[in-house]
């Protein structure tokens, strides 16, 4: 979980993911080009590959969320 927040601090370093209460995709703390930086940080970092089909608000609304995504995603492999 901490790489994930600094990566996250990486691309948004004027969020206090840690600390956010705001849903990351629904409130708009994050666009889309964030979430792509995003994306191809937790590719490379976590060895996985998030399809389209995951590219869903729910998977990106907050750490926790993401964690959950990177974890299914690597016991798919």
């Amino acid at each position: 979980m901490e790489r994930l927040y600094e990566i996250l601090e990486e691309v948004r370093s004027d969020v206090d993911f840690r600390n956010c209460k705001d849903k990351l995709i629904d409130d708009g703390v994050l666009g889309s080009f964030d979430i792509i930086a995003i994306i191809g940080e937790l590719n490379e970092e976590f060895d996985i590959e998030i399809s389209v089909d995951e590219l869903l608000p729910e998977n990106f609304n907050s750490p926790e969320a993401m964690m959950e995504l990177i974890q299914k995603l690597q016991e798919e492999m």
